[in-house]
């Protein structure tokens, strides 16, 4: 059986920061495979986490710690058409005037697309509440789906 980004983030549910001066050490390996500087896990990682589970499933990835970085991997997906298990979901973040999609150093995260609900929907995702879990988001803040697995 094949494992799909979805799948095999669900084993990560419940992995958290540590609080104080430890360090989560699986965060830690998913920042290492971005950057060298990122060494404590309140860095934000959700962009981190997504190369992990693109790592561990030989997929492309961002290699980058910019959520916003993703728009430009894998292919891009119509909200219609976005395959839970497959799809990487990047949002914008923050309040005030948005810069556009190409802009990757803006505030963003990234999750995996786990199917829609209304004028929401579920991403399954790191640093979500400092932890792996699945959270519900705006389908306003979308700025691109990109499919990353067959």
């Amino acid at each position: 059986m094949i494992a799909t980004l979805h799948d095999l983030a669900k084993r990560y549910m419940g992995v958290k920061e540590i609080a104080g001066n430890k360090d989560h050490p699986l965060i830690l390996w998913w920042l290492s495979l971005c950057a060298s500087w990122a060494t404590h896990d309140e860095v934000p990682w959700c962009s981190a986490f997504i190369n992990g589970m693109c790592w561990e499933l030989e997929l492309e990835r961002s290699k980058d710690l910019r959520a916003r970085s993703w728009l430009k991997v894998g292919q891009p997906v119509p909200l219609a058409d976005a395959r839970i298990g497959f799809d990487v979901v990047i949002l914008k973040r923050g309040s005030g005037i948005q810069p556009g999609p190409d802009v990757i150093d803006a505030p963003g995260h990234v999750t995996l697309f786990g199917g829609q609900s209304g004028n929401h929907f579920y991403g399954r995702g790191g640093n979500q509440n400092d932890g792996v879990s699945d959270a519900l988001f705006p389908i306003a803040n979308i700025l691109g789906i990109r499919r990353v697995a067959a």
